[in-house]
């Protein structure tokens, strides 16, 4: 159970980590479909050599997996800043915005 707020005592109160997790994923497959989807549906021609054949499909897997780090790392990105300095376990109220940290 979340312990309640400390500045305003709501028990809307959600887990900074796991909000991470779910930022990191959301972010992952965002990029991968940003990626995919642009490499596959670019109206230009794709240039390959018989040292490196590209065709449409590896080229949506590379960017979907470059894609998909990029995404990541922004997904993580946007939830660490929301992070409160010290030790313990990071908490963030819907109801007034305040982040703590609880101590286990």
């Amino acid at each position: 159970m979340p312990p309640p707020c400390l500045r305003c005592e709501s028990q809307r109160v959600i887990n900074l980590e796991s909000a991470r997790k779910l930022g990191i994923a959301a972010g992952a497959m965002a990029g991968t479909l940003q990626g995919a989807y642009g490499s596959l549906y670019s109206p230009g021609n794709l240039l390959s050599s018989r040292q490196f054949p590209l065709t449409r499909a590896a080229a949506a897997v590379v960017a979907g997996a470059s894609g998909g780090i990029a995404g990541a790392a922004a997904g993580d990105r946007l939830v660490v800043n929301l992070f409160p300095p010290g030790e313990g376990i990071p908490w963030l109220c819907l109801g007034c915005g305040h982040a703590f940290r609880e101590l286990a």
